[in-house]
């Protein structure tokens, strides 16, 4: 069962610029992370969404409500603080990406998952240089080191793009499509969809499955909050440029 939810205790959140970013502040003061750092986001469109997520609050504060906010604090705690491993997790996703592993049958599905993914594939060998190996069934397939070493030296550095794109592998199942949505190859839809191939060929097959559905639409708010991440760096004007190294206390 959940424990209670705290209570509202602030009248308005905004933003304010800071050294270390755009801070959300709640009544002039400002929000701290689980860690105690300063809640501050890189831009202030990511900012002024982190602000909307608080503003839009009730009587009780549901975090369950604020996908932005809580990816926010796991960079801010973690990711900004220990880089290198999770740039490593995604990078064993590289080994093994969903988009590598194709079905043995029937025709249809093997047709949708070229649809989706060889396009992938092919953007994969020319944009990052990285020639990977296909496979049919579940049996795991040793791909060529200089695939994994090209594609993953397109892993970002800096913690928001890490933690958004880490976000986005382990939803999605695949380094690529987390990579591909970062460099503009494809929107959330298209991501979202090139990952779910297999789940959606089964239910066209089988029926729907309400369950599924409803932690699939759980996943898919994960993924959103990751995504607005991503496009909301790309968008940043030279007045808006802040260091993603946030956090600080």
């Amino acid at each position: 069962m959940r424990p209670p939810l705290p209570r509202r205790f602030y009248r308005e959140a905004a933003v304010e610029e800071a050294e270390d970013g755009f801070r959300v502040m709640l009544d002039g003061r400002p929000v701290r992370t689980p860690a105690r750092r300063f809640l501050a986001a890189p831009t202030r469109a990511l900012a002024d969404a982190l602000t909307a997520e608080w503003n839009a609050q009730g009587e009780s504060i549901d975090p369950a409500t604020m996908p932005l906010t809580r990816l926010a604090n796991s960079i801010i705690d973690g990711v900004a603080n220990a880089p290198e491993p999770v740039a490593a997790e995604i990078a064993k996703y590289l080994g093994s990406d969903l988009l590598l592993y194709r079905a043995e049958g029937p025709q249809g599905l093997l047709e949708r998952q070229a649809q989706h993914w060889d396009p992938l594939i092919a953007w994969a060998r020319e944009a990052l240089g990285a020639r990977f190996v296909l496979a049919q069934g579940v049996v795991h397939v040793a791909q060529p080191q200089g695939a994994v070493t090209s594609a993953r030296a397109a892993v970002p550095g800096d913690p928001w793009r890490l933690g958004a794109i880490h976000v986005i592998t382990t939803l999605t199942g695949s380094a690529l499509i987390a990579l591909a949505l970062m460099r503009g190859r494809l929107t959330a839809d298209q991501a979202w969809d090139a990952a779910h191939v297999d789940e959606d060929w089964n239910m066209e097959q089988w029926g729907r499955d309400d369950i599924a559905l409803e932690r699939r639409a759980a996943r898919r708010t994960e993924m959103d909050a990751a995504a607005r991440v991503l496009a909301s760096l790309e968008a940043r004007s030279p007045d808006g440029l802040r260091s993603a190294q946030s956090g600080n206390n």
